[in-house]
This record gives C-alpha cells, structure tokens and sequence, in this order.
C-alpha cells in the first residue's frame, strides 16, 4: 500500500522537498495531499494528522503519523532495508547519519537569510558573516564525505542516499542566491540542479503562482541556474502522436507541441507540468 505524504508547497518548502525525496527518490509507493502553507489553511489541513503542527507528514498504511523528517528517514530506512537509503558500508553509514542530524539542526543563518526559492535566481545578494560560517562548515562536511565515500558517484557517499534528500535545499539555495562556494560544491550543486526529481518537483511547483510572492527581495531576477528546459508549448488543436496520456493511460484531452510534434494528456496539469520541462519526465521522454 502506498504512503500518503502531506506537503506545504513545492517552491519554496524545503522540508517538504525533502520528505518528497524520500520517496521519490528510492522508488517508494506514495500519494500526495497539499497542506495550505501559505492559504491559510495549515491547521485545517493537519487536523487529522495529531501531533502533527507542520510539513512533510507522513502517514503509513497501518495509519500511524510520522511528522518530523528525520522520523520519516529512520521509518522508512527500517520499513526498506533493501531500497538503499542509507549507504551500506557501516563507516559511510554513520558519517551519513552524523551528516544529516547536522543539517537538520543546525545553518540557521543560511536558512535564514536564503530562503528555498525555486522560481528563479537572485542577482548581488550579499551573504552575510553567519551565512559564509554556514557555508565554511557545509563544504566541510560535504569535502569529508566526498573524500571519504564519494569515489563511486556524484553524490556525497557516491550512491545516492538519506545525505543527499537532507542536503538537496542547501544545494538549491547556494544556486539560488549565488553563494560563494569552492569548485568541489559547486559541481555538487549542479548534480542537484541537473537531477531529475529535483526538476520534477521544480516544474510542478512552477505550476502555482502566488501574489504576493513569498520571501521576496529587492534584488534583480536572474534566471534558473539549473539545465534549460527543452521547448514545449501547450496548444488547442492538434493530432496527437499518442491516445492515452503517459501518466495515467487515461484518455488524451489536453495537447502540447514539441519541435514539431503534438502530444496528448488527461487533463491541463499533466501538460502544463510537462511543458515547463519536458526531460524531467521519463514517462514522456519515452515517447518522444
């Protein structure tokens, strides 16, 4: 039976990105509920969900409630010994359980001052003297584990693993706000911007859009330090090359084109996810 997992928003909740991974990322049964994070209807949506009070929440088939994310990690570590989520070699595995109970508790100026923003990037943001001690302490540890355990992969213990769903928002807030970091993170950053659930989760979130935007500074826009989207445009008429939508084997009713091509999908979010970044999609992808 599947998971249901409880999240707050895609663009800019990254705990809730990072219960997504857990899942997503190792192959995972779940389904998905959106919690109003930002509509104002946070309480209402947990109501069910006791003691929960925030997001990601995860709720198993025999009804039990995980609400912390590194409960859910350790949960669902135990529930899938096989699927990979922390490495096997024990040495790598303690750094890696070390690794995340510090992210979890600690970078509170990064967190602070550099808020997960996923729409786009920001031009001359000046980190300030806690931000830069943040980032000193995460090339560190980033630099161990790769040094270490890293031989067999771009990830920081090679495979990826529990470290990398924990590291994931570091990386994207170091993209996005332009942070100074060595040569060794940043190429560690990119492997997150080029990953794709991360370009799944980003394009879903993009489907949203909210006035005011949240975390909003007086600085210039810059654009998506991640891999450029292929072109797609969603589009009223057309053949299709396919019937059924490649998500759900549903009948086509909504199209997009793509280099000359014209594809169906069930419904307006299963082509509008899809027009934002098409190779995010292995379902897609295989029928181009």
């Amino acid at each position: 039976m599947p998971y249901d997992l409880f999240i707050g928003d895609r663009s800019f909740s990254s705990w809730s990105l990072r219960g997504w991974l857990m899942l997503e990322a190792f192959g995972l049964p779940y389904r998905t509920h959106m919690v109003g994070l930002y509509d104002g209807t946070m309480a209402r949506d947990l109501a069910d969900l006791a003691p929960a009070r925030t997001v990601p929440v995860l709720r198993t088939d025999a009804g039990h409630v995980i609400i912390d994310s590194l409960a859910m990690a350790e949960t669902l570590a135990e529930a899938h010994p096989d699927a990979g989520l922390w490495p096997t070699d024990p040495g790598a595995r303690a750094l890696a359980r070390s690794l995340v109970a510090e992210m979890h508790a600690s970078f509170g100026a990064l967190r602070s001052d550099c808020p997960m923003m996923l729409t786009h990037a920001w031009e001359g943001f000046a980190p300030s003297d806690a931000v830069r001690a943040d980032l000193a302490r995460i090339e560190t540890l980033w630099s161990l584990a790769r040094s270490r355990h890293g031989a067999g992969g771009p990830w920081l213990f090679g495979a990826y693993s529990l470290a990398d769903v924990f590291f994931a928002p570091v990386a994207l807030r170091i993209a996005t706000y332009g942070l100074p970091v060595g040569a060794a993170a940043q190429d560690y950053v990119a492997a997150h911007l080029a990953d794709p659930a991360i370009r799944r989760w980003r394009a879903m979130g993009l489907m949203k859009h909210y006035d005011p935007t949240p975390y909003a500074l007086p600085l210039p826009k810059a654009p998506w330090p991640g891999p450029s989207p292929r072109a797609a445009t969603a589009v009223e008429a057309g053949v299709p090359e396919n019937a059924t939508c490649p998500y759900s084997g549903k009948p086509v009713t909504h199209l997009l084109k793509m280099e000359g091509r014209t594809f169906g999908f069930c419904n307006p979010g299963c082509r509008d996810k899809t027009v934002l970044d098409p190779e995010a999609w292995p379902a897609f992808m295989a029928l181009v």
